[in-house]
């Protein structure tokens, strides 16, 4: 098989013969005629081919091991990277059989030495040269590699929402991992909790009066980091009837100023608790006082009407938990006075 030869072949190897026979990749080391049971999905505008089910898979990520462990799949997985906070209570038990191969991003080395036939990340950038290695590094091992569609705006058809994208990424786990009726029923129940939220949204008063709202989900060296257009809140938002303040920032978290969040004036403020990633400024508890000790945002209506709504602060990028911020936030604005 091709592979770069700073892989190192001794690592090359072991991948090959451990991991390679269970599974074809779309790319150059792939099976030109895959047999009549394989299954093809497409994940960020390329094919992803499995001749059987994977049985010895790698999450990169937090995110994608939990949509795994919600797959009830972890008897299929050979590692788990990249944990940023507490795995929930009702994952503990799954998640202690999973190898940790990395505490933080995984290398191309930790990677081959799981030996998977399989990968899976919730962002494209974890497949770079200096982390787990291209995709089409992967390829050419025999590795297929997958990668949440939320993460691939340009490959997703117009007008498909970061929840819609979540619900197709488990179905297509689903497919390649023969777990389709759960991942059925788990993308049904989103689905259901998604339109409850939606409920909110009509008794809520529209146009120009819509409530607006600041998502604050960091503070880093004494500067707020908050919700732009393109990051999940903004749909969050729209699907309750609110309006996200930041909306015409085209960016996920986009470092802003104090005086900006002032500028904005939001009827309301969403913090995201991240004390478990435990950095200075992550809790949401810095964060309020932060913004009560500061000249400018201390005297916003928001803050000193106590219009605040805690939330975890993962659950506010895309994920299988993030049904549950969008439930918070929906009867967080019931219980401010928002919903009629």
């Amino acid at each position: 098989m091709r592979h770069p030869a700073r892989l190192g072949t001794a690592l090359a190897l072991a991948l090959a013969t451990a991991g390679c026979s269970t599974a074809a990749g779309g790319g150059a080391g792939a099976d030109a005629r895959p047999s009549a049971d394989a299954v093809t999905v497409t994940s960020c505008g390329r094919q992803v081919t499995l001749a059987e089910p994977p049985r010895r898979t790698v999450a990169l990520d937090q995110t994608s091991t939990e949509t795994l462990l919600e797959l009830g799949v972890h008897d299929r997985m050979a590692g788990t990277a990249n944990l940023k906070t507490k795995i929930p209570a009702r994952y503990e038990a799954a998640y202690a059989t999973v190898p940790v191969i990395a505490p933080k991003i995984a290398t191309a080395e930790q990677l081959r030495a799981a030996t998977p036939d399989f990968v899976v990340a919730g962002s494209a950038d974890l497949f770079t040269e200096d982390r787990a290695g291209t995709r089409e590094e992967l390829d050419a091992l025999d590795v297929p590699t997958f990668v949440s569609a939320v993460d691939c705006p340009r490959q997703n058809p117009a007008g498909t929402t970061p929840f819609d994208l979540l619900f197709s990424d488990y179905e297509n786990l689903g497919k390649l991992f023969g777990a389709r009726q759960r991942a059925g029923e788990l993308a049904a129940e989103q689905r259901a909790a998604v339109a409850k939220a939606g409920e909110t949204a009509s008794k809520v008063p529209q146009g120009a009066e819509r409530p607006s709202v600041v998502y604050l989900y960091s503070v880093f060296n004494g500067m707020p980091y908050v919700a732009g257009r393109s990051g999940l809140p903004s749909e969050m938002s729209r699907i309750v009837g609110a309006r996200n303040a930041f909306d015409d920032v085209d960016e996920d978290w986009p470092e802003v100023t104090w005086e900006e969040v002032a500028q904005r004036d939001p009827d309301f403020i969403v913090i995201g608790d991240l004390s478990e990633r435990g950095r200075p400024g992550d809790s949401a508890a810095e964060k309020r006082a932060e913004m009560a000790r500061h000249p400018v945002t201390s005297k916003l209506a928001a803050v000193r009407d106590h219009k605040v709504l805690e939330v975890p602060g993962i659950e506010l990028d895309p994920s299988v938990r993030s049904v549950h911020a969008l439930g918070l936030l929906a009867k967080g604005m019931e219980d401010l006075g928002y919903v009629r």
